[in-house]
């Protein structure tokens, strides 16, 4: 694996992490958010992480486990793989508190509303940005190993990813605004928590770097389909109906799958 490789692969990662501060921009510089633009990008990212995860990385992960342990086994350790990425993400959700969690998705107009105090709106800020730096560690790290695995695949998920941080960093800026006044306070730590990212991939890399093998990249893609299913369904779903129509979110999901169908057929 060479230097150029694992480069592009944090790259992607980084790109994706970062795109909180595009959220956390928008809140700065529109009045209003646009719910129908958003709620189909957050549609879109949904379809895309579920083809993708359904289509092509459950499948690859069964190939690899089976190559390994056969068929019957292989197909049992995918599967108990895929249950435990989504029970992963579920028990943090379940160890957010309700009001500081990320889920819990903001308007740019609620900037002008004054119905919470501002000691408590700052802590809700700061507790957002520390609620998705917690959630973005393993998205890191599924979005660096697939594209070490599939450049194409990679870039994909990275995609997918980034929509969907968007709204989170409308999360962590808005309280925060309100309640210090400071544009750049409220984007640093909108930045700093999607930052968390780029950190899981290093992280994760560094200490599984010794262990790449099919067995390991089995077991990561099938927890990373895990994982971006439960995203889709717990996040991107219920946010995109929040901010939109039933429909736009719907046509949004099945654009998602569309494009990514296409891509993988281009591709292959």
């Amino acid at each position: 694996m060479d230097f150029s490789h694992i480069l592009f692969a944090f790259g992607l990662t980084l790109f994706a992490g970062l795109s909180t501060g595009v959220g956390s921009a928008l809140a700065f510089f529109t009045k209003t958010t646009n719910k129908k633009f958003l709620s189909a990008a957050l549609g879109f990212s949904a379809g895309v992480m579920i083809y993708v995860s359904m289509i092509e990385i459950f499948v690859k992960a069964r190939e690899s486990l089976e190559a390994v342990y056969g068929a019957k086994t292989g197909y049992w350790y995918t599967t108990i793989a895929f249950f435990a990425g989504i029970a992963i993400m579920a028990l943090i959700d379940k160890l957010v508190p309700d009001a500081e969690n990320p889920h819990h998705m903001r308007d740019v107009g609620e900037m002008d509303q004054q119905d919470l105090e501002e000691k408590s709106l700052k802590r809700m800020g700061m507790f957002s940005a520390l609620a998705i730096a917690i959630h973005n560690f393993p998205e890191g790290l599924a979005t660096f190993m697939s594209a070490i695995h599939d450049p194409a695949l990679g870039i994909s998920i990275a995609v997918a990813i980034a929509i969907h941080n968007i709204p989170e960093g409308i999360a962590v800026s808005v309280p925060i605004y309100y309640s210090t006044g400071s544009k750049k306070k409220s984007f640093k730590y909108s930045f700093l928590s999607g930052l968390s990212e780029p950190i899981g991939a290093l992280v994760g890399f560094t200490l599984l770097r010794s262990l790449i093998s099919d067995t390991l990249f089995g077991i990561t893609f099938a927890a990373v389909a895990g994982l971006m299913i439960y995203i889709s369904l717990d996040e991107l779903l219920p946010t995109a109906e929040k901010y939109g129509e039933h429909h736009i979110a719907i046509y949004g999901l099945i654009a998602g799958m569309a494009v990514m169908a296409l891509s993988l057929l281009l591709l292959s």
